[in-house]
């Protein structure tokens, strides 16, 4: 594997302590967040990144802190302006699926960098307000001189209608040059509309790749230039799937980066014109990095060395 692209990701977004309630077993504390999740995926396959959050300064906020230093991720000064950290309580069902009742508070994002080659955001914190309005103009601020991408993770309980939801979606899609759903999420957005309907109509309003995973069946994906294809899942042994969304996210930008297809307008240019051959070592792996994930309970993403020889 080539050594990684140095350029730096900001991640803008959510990170909480997540209550995990097994369906046999007593409740346990983990560090959580889609955001911060992907940050931390990025760190230990070698990229730097930076995450602009919002964290109490209690032990709750301290122990994410701690954990985002001893990963390598580097925090934004503002994000400690809560009066509490969130939680977001979750329950497994018998399969490792994971459903979510969130506490969270979510104001305007302030004191974010400016020196990034990329910015990447999504979940909650692009789209609860009051502080999504402001998540959604860094990004738009950020495109005029980085490459960006979203994920928009669907949570149903905080999001409201898919109506409201869908108007969110394509608005971001206008400032993105990727964008990673689950079917099921984007299903939800867009009720008896196909998985290939749903990454056309996202084609047309801006971002040059769609990705619409399929869980361990791969993926639907589609370049703005070339077309659609498809690419295949790995079967592996699933302890749950809590993380695997965004180890995939992780996976696809950092394999981006390495390949010159995101970090820069110039990037933005080649990946506009590129073609299924250009972007599959990058899917690759997405695919290598979600499938190691789901093998071990929690999100744990890989490390560079153990996707290897993926």
């Amino acid at each position: 594997m080539t050594q990684p692209n140095t350029a730096t990701t900001l991640v803008i977004g959510e990170a909480l302590i997540d209550v995990v309630h097994p369906r046999d077993g007593e409740s346990a504390e983990h560090v959580g967040g889609s955001p911060l999740n992907v940050a931390v995926g990025l760190s230990r396959l070698g990229h730097p990144a930076v995450l602009a959050t919002h964290l109490g300064e209690d032990e709750r906020g301290h122990r994410i802190q701690r954990l985002l230093t001893d990963e390598g991720v580097e925090l934004t000064v503002a994000s400690f302006d809560l009066d509490a950290t969130s939680t977001a309580q979750a329950h497994l069902d018998d399969d490792g699926a994971a459903t979510y009742d969130f506490a969270i508070d979510w104001p305007a994002v302030t004191g974010l960098p400016t020196d990034v080659a990329h910015v990447h955001t999504g979940s909650i914190g692009a789209s609860l307000t009051p502080g999504s309005a402001s998540v959604f103009e860094a990004l738009k601020a950020a495109h005029a001189s980085a490459t960006t991408s979203f994920d928009p993770n669907v949570r149903p309980s905080l999001m409201g209608s898919p109506d409201d939801e869908r108007e969110r979606v394509e608005q971001f899609c206008g400032y993105v040059d990727v964008i990673k759903s689950s079917d099921e999420d984007a299903q939800w957005l867009y009720p008896g509309r196909s998985v290939e309907k749903i990454a056309e109509l996202w084609a047309g309003l801006g971002p040059r790749l769609v990705i619409i995973t399929r869980g361990g069946d791969g993926a639907h994906v589609r370049l703005a230039e070339s077309g659609t294809f498809e690419v295949a899942g790995r079967s592996v042994e699933v302890a749950d799937t809590v993380g695997a969304g965004d180890s995939f996210m992780s996976g696809l930008i950092s394999g981006l980066l390495d390949l010159g297809l995101l970090g820069g307008v110039e990037a933005r240019q080649r990946l506009a014109h590129a073609r299924e051959d250009d972007v599959r070592p990058a899917l690759a792996r997405a695919i290598a990095t979600s499938s190691t994930t789901v093998t071990r309970a929690g999100s744990n993403p890989p490390t560079r060395e153990e996707i290897a020889g993926l």
